[in-house]
């Protein structure tokens, strides 16, 4: 079996996350979705779990973060520059808030940040494919 990762994301609001998410190009998977979550599918083997905070509640006695704190920032890794400022501007037309934290660009790498209706954070990344081949050095691709 494939090595897989599903993140776990408590949301306040089920219908309005999952319409963040799909703009940013998840689809939902319904076989594994109901009133109080949404699996929603970024490839073969990245899944997003949405849940109700009754739902999140039903896993953990723990409390919610509040929306504003850090608690973790995900990265998504892109084909190209073009694709980091689509879904950034996606998720932003989709409820999102864009450039949470500034823009980077390092010339080999380029981030920009977006965090969806309920304060999670995402990254979308784009890296130069010879750097993170280990074929070019960072200061080869960033000249």
């Amino acid at each position: 079996m494939s090595r897989m990762i599903f993140v776990n994301l408590p949301v306040a609001n089920l219908p309005r996350a999952m319409r963040f998410y799909a703009a940013l190009g998840f689809t939902n998977n319904p076989k594994f979705s109901d009133e109080n979550g949404a699996c929603m599918v970024w490839s073969d083997a990245i899944y997003v779990m949405l849940l109700t905070h009754a739902k999140w509640s039903s896993f953990t006695s723990r409390p919610i973060c509040p929306p504003g704190s850090s608690e973790v920032s995900l990265a998504l890794a892109c084909d190209d520059r073009a694709e980091v400022t689509r879904l950034v501007e996606a998720g932003a037309a989709a409820g999102g808030r864009a450039d949470v934290n500034p823009p980077e660009d390092h010339g080999f790498m380029y981030q920009r940040t977006i965090a969806d209706p309920d304060g999670h954070i995402w990254e979308p990344f784009w890296m130069d494919p010879a750097v993170a081949a280990g074929d070019a050095q960072i200061s080869e691709a960033s000249a």
